[in-house]
Formats: C-alpha cells, sequence, structure tokens
C-alpha cells in the first residue's frame, strides 16, 4: 500500500512495459522503393519517418503507397479527382516526406495502457511510435503489445488481486478469489457489504484481468446472494 493507504498495483500500467523498442524507421528522403522494400523485408505495415537525430515527424504506411497501384493506369473523372485530393496527390508521390501521413499521432512512455488504446481508437491507427519530451523515437506500441497482459497467468493474477484488494478492504475476512481464464471470482461472507463495487472496480483494474464476478453473503442482513 501507498502512504495514504492505497492499494499499489504491480503490474505494467504504462506504455514503456510493453512497447517494442527496435523499431524500424525511414529518413524524409526515402524512396518509394526503398520503403516498399523495407516494410517487405521487416514484414511490418507502417514506419516512423525520422529527421534529425531521431526525432519523428510522420509515419508512412501500407495504405499510404497503395494509390500509386490504384491510379497507376486509371483516368479518375472530374469528381472522383475533387473526392480523392489526397489520395491522387499521394499517387505521384516519390519520397517519404510526401507519402507519410504528418503530424505523427504519437504517445508518450510513461502514457498508461488505457490512454494508449484510447488513443488508437479515436485516430484510428494500428500503432504508435513512442517518443519523449522533444519527440524523438524510443519505441513503438502496437494493438497486440497493449494485449500482451491478457497474458498473464491465473495464478499471478489470483496473487495480486489478494494483495492489492482483499488485503486492502477486507483484511482478516475469509474471502475467496479464484481466476480462471482471466476472469476473477470474488465471494464469501460480508458484514457489511457497502465495499463490494470498490472491490469491483480494483479487481478490473489488476493487469490481465478479462472480468470480475462477486458473490458475497451479507452476514446477518441479506443472506441473498449478491452478484455484480
Amino acid at each position: 500500500m501507498t502512504e495514504g493507504g492505497d492499494p499499489v498495483s504491480e503490474t505494467p500500467h504504462i506504455v514503456n512495459d510493453v512497447m517494442t523498442r527496435t523499431v524500424v524507421a525511414v529518413g524524409r528522403d526515402a524512396s518509394f522503393k526503398e520503403l516498399v522494400q523495407t516494410l517487405g523485408q521487416w514484414q511490418v505495415s507502417a514506419m516512423p519517418v525520422l529527421e534529425g537525430e531521431g526525432r519523428v515527424i510522420g509515419v508512412v504506411s501500407e495504405a499510404d503507397l497503395l494509390p500509386k497501384e490504384e491510379f497507376r493506369d486509371s483516368d479518375p473523372d472530374r469528381f472522383q479527382q475533387l473526392r480523392r485530393l489526397p489520395d491522387l496527390a499521394k499517387a505521384g508521390a516519390l519520397t517519404a516526406e510526401e507519402l507519410m501521413s504528418s503530424p505523427a499521432v504519437t504517445v508518450h512512455p510513461d502514457a498508461t495502457l488505457a490512454e494508449a488504446a484510447r488513443i488508437m481508437a479515436v485516430r484510428g491507427v494500428k500503432r504508435l511510435p513512442v517518443v519523449d519530451a522533444e519527440g524523438k523515437l524510443l519505441g513503438i506500441v502496437s494493438r497486440g503489445d497493449l494485449l500482451k497482459v491478457f497474458l498473464r497467468s491465473d495464478r499471478d493474477i489470483e496473487e495480486e488481486v489478494h494483495r492489492t484488494v482483499v488485503s486492502y478492504l477486507f483484511p482478516g475476512s475469509s474471502i475467496h478469489v479464484q481466476v480462471r481464464e482471466g476472469v476473477v471470482t470474488l465471494g464469501g461472507q460480508l458484514r457489511d457489504t457497502t465495499p463490494i463495487p470498490v472491490a469491483a472496480r480494483l479487481a478490473r483494474a489488476v493487469e490481465g484481468v478479462v472480468d470480475v464476478q462477486c458473490h458475497f453473503r451479507g452476514v446477518g442482513r441479506d443472506e441473498a446472494e449478491r452478484t455484480l
């Protein structure tokens, strides 16, 4: 617990814990063919574009490269030209600087996993370059990286729920914790059932938890099972 008595989670909560540190990146002058070759060689679908001493200025993806093939032998009419102007511009682009999406959508290493997931969802991207305060590349975090927390074993989750939830809210009680496939079940008898919503919230915040189910009985007041 902290000095103020709040429970402290022992599992990764920030991007720095799950990001990939070896990142394929290109300079702003990289040619179209070089971009295609690099994406294929490293089997990635997007790369940060850097300038200077590693500052991220944009991201180039397979989607940025596809318009060149799409419009290679087509003659779009006036309406399509106006509607697809950005794609037509990329169809004629030759370098990473002309093709990249800029400014890049990035995240800092101390951002929580929830914050990174929210940025991805809102901005419609599958990965985020991780940058320092000066915008220099530190790594990259993908959707797959954010899902790594769900690979924790049930035993690890159970032990943490005991330490950070049960011991904190129900010290000295006989509350039991069971975890199967990431689903946490809390149960037992309580004289005061008011902390149950808090217990569910704290357990759900433990990394790797898929869901939380509470099955408690109130002693002396309500013997009916209370399920959240």
